[in-house]
């Protein structure tokens, strides 16, 4: 193992919940309505891709750059008195930044990724932390997985990557690397899919597991 890639929401931060309920304030708000399914199709996409899907599939009276403007405010308002940190998360990072070169893969945008990192002191630890909206195209695509690869400098393929979420595995899988699973309580991931993973009851189990 030459690298470990952690995800950002529902792996470190508690968030899932929180885009969810955020998302669907401003759908009601301007518009829209909301449709079967959206909470797990919108997890893992890029902001440029959820904005745009909030427009084009639920019908929101706005543009998708002020979509993506609204809700994230909204997630910074949520985050005013720091990010809901799950417990033993940045422990784990810690612990696994002392043996490889760590970095994050995430679809929240830039400016929720530093402020997890402040919050958490691991601004100097974490060596790449990597956008969705910075590559491509968001989970389930790897592009997010292999530019954090790359900026690392090592083969994805030696990589371990750490998900919670169904489109998010699917990514890492896509990917190449060795995926651990932490599944989401709230949104199970798709048992066939995490048949591919090493699953773990918790975050706290991660630095035993790449030892085993």
């Amino acid at each position: 193992m030459d690298a470990v890639v952690f995800d950002l929401d529902g792996v470190l931060v508690d968030s899932e919940r929180t885009w969810d309920e955020v998302r669907r304030s401003v759908v009601a708000a301007h518009g829209g309505v909301w449709a079967d399914g959206t909470t797990r199709a919108l997890q893992g996409m890029s902001t440029p891709e959820w904005a745009r899907h909030l427009v084009d599939e639920l019908g929101v009276e706005l543009t998708a750059d002020e979509v993506a403007e609204v809700v994230i405010d909204g997630m910074r308002q949520r985050y005013a008195e720091g990010p809901p940190i799950i417990a033993g998360g940045p422990e784990a990072v810690r612990a696994v930044g002392e043996r490889y070169p760590v970095a994050i893969a995430s679809s929240s945008p830039p400016v929720l990724i530093q402020a997890f990192l402040e919050a958490t002191s691991l601004t100097g630890l974490v060596r790449v932390a990597l956008s969705s909206q910075q590559v491509d195209a968001g989970k389930p695509a790897p592009d997010v997985y292999l530019e954090a690869a790359r900026q690392l400098g090592v083969d994805a393929a030696n990589c371990a990557a750490v998900e919670d979420t169904t489109n998010g595995l699917k990514s890492a899988l896509a990917a190449g690397m060795t995926v651990y699973a932490v599944p989401n309580p709230h949104f199970p991931p798709d048992p066939e899919v995490l048949e591919r993973t090493q699953v773990l009851a918790d975050i706290t189990e991660l630095p035993a597991a790449l030892d085993a």
